[in-house]
């Protein structure tokens, strides 16, 4: 419990895909969401699950009390009805524990069958007002990405003042997004990509043409402008690590990562490193000297550079000035799992691309697997032990943790 005596704040880990999934659990995550098929905001950049993934998402999860959102937030025309209530269901008989919406429909349908439902930060939610309009179809909303601090405990105090109730009896919660990838578009809502591209984002098929270069040119006189930032529409991740306690004290109950375009090791080494953050708040151990620290750890996998959102005040948004990703480290491809002696625990590997010697930083990562990093022990090709291993050579070493012939096998370098 923190300082007011309310429990732990929810972290929420996102999941593109199965192994990501794992990645989160393995890291520490007190909740994953994850998008199914085509209806919602990552349709497009993300792998996403199936109706028959429903099942095993739930029964995971649920072996390490990990609670499952649904993000069905996307905008909903007259075809898609029968496709949500069916996904609905699906959801309800698996065991998925709330939905995340935007539209009516949903809501209403969701509300109609026992669904739990999340306010999407789609809906721009930004005052107690609103807040009260919604508890009477949800439980928990995510407010708006363009509130201070100030503005969110506001709302947080509200709500435990005039006693703001949700559909399950307890007090509405507040959600808000802690670290990842944000866009020029408020709160996520984009006609860029429809326009230019005809691909909407309201339909989860952002293109993501706001991170390109421009120009900007007088129509009526040819001149173009001087930009020293030529990426003026691609805003730094949020981070919100070096400012935790504050954002805690906020009473808060859930903060969210953003990620499920990214790879399993995204997921596990944010979600790792918040967790690490959320626990030492509660220990009374968190400290400038630890964000040091952990800070260098997040520059190591995808950001576009960060900055604190408009948590902090801030009135204008800070902007790349690279294209893709700044991180400090970039993984390359080597091969794919082949088998597991489970007796002896050997992981077998065979090599497929680049080489590797003992002593390199490896990534392992699969569906069941989640993620694994070490430093490649002393290995063994054709039953000798050999100090490299090139592409063709089948290599065996020492493992722990269970690795199947779907997993891929990754060295580590420096970008």
């Amino acid at each position: 419990m923190n300082r007011f005596g309310e429990d732990k704040i929810e972290l929420m880990a996102p999941a593109g895909g199965f192994d990501s999934m794992q990645a989160a659990i393995d890291a520490g995550a007190d909740s994953i969401y994850f998008g199914v098929e085509q209806l919602n905001m990552r349709a497009k950049s993300s792998i996403n699950f199936t109706l028959d993934d429903l099942e095993e998402i739930a029964q995971r999860c649920g072996k390490k009390n990990v609670r499952t959102y649904l993000t069905l937030n996307t905008i909903i025309y007259d075809h898609d009805l029968s496709i949500i209530k069916t996904l609905l269901n699906r959801a309800k008989e698996a065991g998925i524990t709330a939905v995340i919406a935007s539209d009516q429909a949903v809501i209403h349908y969701a509300k109609t069958i026992g669904v739990e439902v999340h306010i999407s930060t789609q809906l721009n939610i930004t005052n107690i007002e609103t807040v009260k309009f919604y508890s009477l179809f949800a439980h928990t909303m995510v407010l708006s990405r363009e509130l201070s601090l100030g503005q969110v405990k506001k709302i947080a105090d509200a709500i435990k003042k005039e006693n703001v109730i949700g559909p399950g009896g307890k007090l509405v919660e507040l959600e808000i997004f802690g670290h990842g990838a944000l866009c020029m578009a408020v709160s996520g809502k984009c006609y860029m990509s429809l326009h230019t591209q005809n691909s909407s984002a309201n339909r989860g098929a952002c293109v993501q043409n706001c991170r390109r270069k421009y120009k900007v040119i007088d129509i009526e006189d040819g001149h173009e402008l001087e930009i020293d930032n030529e990426y003026i529409m691609s805003p730094k991740d949020l981070c919100t690590l070096n400012f935790l306690d504050q954002v805690i004290d906020t009473h808060v109950k859930v903060l969210k990562i953003e990620g499920r375009a990214r790879a399993p090791e995204y997921v596990s080494r944010v979600i790792g490193i918040y967790r690490q953050a959320i626990d030492a708040y509660y220990a009374n151990e968190f400290n400038q000297e630890k964000v040091a620290v952990w800070m260098s750890q997040l520059e190591t996998v995808y950001n576009r550079g960060f900055w604190s959102g408009y948590y902090l005040g801030q009135e204008l948004g800070e902007w790349s000035d690279k294209p893709g990703s700044l991180a400090t480290q970039k993984k390359i491809y080597l091969g794919k799992g082949v088998h597991y002696f489970s007796k002896a625990k050997i992981a077998h590997f065979r090599v497929e691309s680049q080489s590797v010697k003992v002593g390199d930083d490896i990534l392992i990562t699969g569906p069941t697997t989640g993620v694994v990093e070490i430093k490649l022990p002393n290995f063994r090709i054709d039953d000798k032990e050999a100090e490299r291993a090139e592409r063709g050579d089948d290599i065996t070493f020492e493992l722990d943790q269970i690795i199947r012939p779907s997993d891929k096998l990754y060295k580590i370098v420096e970008a």
